[in-house]
């Protein structure tokens, strides 16, 4: 069975295009809700995240998300850190859900795929493309968020330019009739 990876910046609609997937009847997991919930039930990882940015990390036993956003995307050493603990977490995690699954492919769904190497561990790959402005406001409309922190937390991922050389597959996602479109396309080549 093959491990296709999915990823686009902040707000390209990678969820969007998942689901696209998903309801094609392909299993589909999503790296950064089940980092969350490992985030949150996971003793082990609980501590390790204590440990790094200290008991404010949870409020009555649940991630304290903005505390640790504000930390980590201001801090790149921070991010690292907590990205050491908590993408081990999920590679395991991930490798004992694809198990159960049929068919010819797996979607896996992880906004930093590119950034910290996750794609070597994929037969293919795909990228969802959006413009930056269009990107910004659908993270404005789907958040409660500034502007500000939507440009830093894009500014912790590389730049379209740099991961378009090292993806099988483009989406470009600015149209949903066309985006479904081309993710049939490649859900055909990815079922041969």
């Amino acid at each position: 069975m093959k491990t296709i990876g999915l990823t686009g910046g902040i707000g390209s609609g990678k969820s969007t295009v998942a689901k696209m997937f998903a309801s094609l009847g392909v299993a589909t997991y999503i790296a950064d809700e089940e980092a969350k919930k490992l985030m949150n039930l996971d003793p082990g990882v609980q501590q390790q995240i204590i440990a790094l940015l200290g008991d404010q990390s949870y409020v009555n036993g649940k991630l304290n998300r903005m505390y640790i956003a504000d930390i980590v995307f201001n801090d790149k050493n921070k991010l690292d850190h907590l990205n050491a603990i908590v993408h081990p977490a999920v590679a395991k995690h991930f490798a004992a859900w694809k198990k159960k699954q049929t068919g010819s492919y797996v979607i896996k769904e992880a906004a930093v795929l590119f950034e910290n190497g996750g794609y070597k561990n994929c037969d293919h790959t795909i990228l969802v493309l959006a413009p930056l402005e269009v990107r910004i406001q659908r993270v404005l409309k789907r958040d409660e968020v500034t502007r500000e922190q939507v440009l830093s937390r894009a500014d912790n991922q590389w730049e379209d330019s740099k991961k378009i050389p090292l993806a099988d597959f483009l989406i470009h996602n600015d149209d949903l009739k066309n985006t479904e479109n081309q993710v049939n396309k490649i859900h055909m080549q990815l079922s041969l």
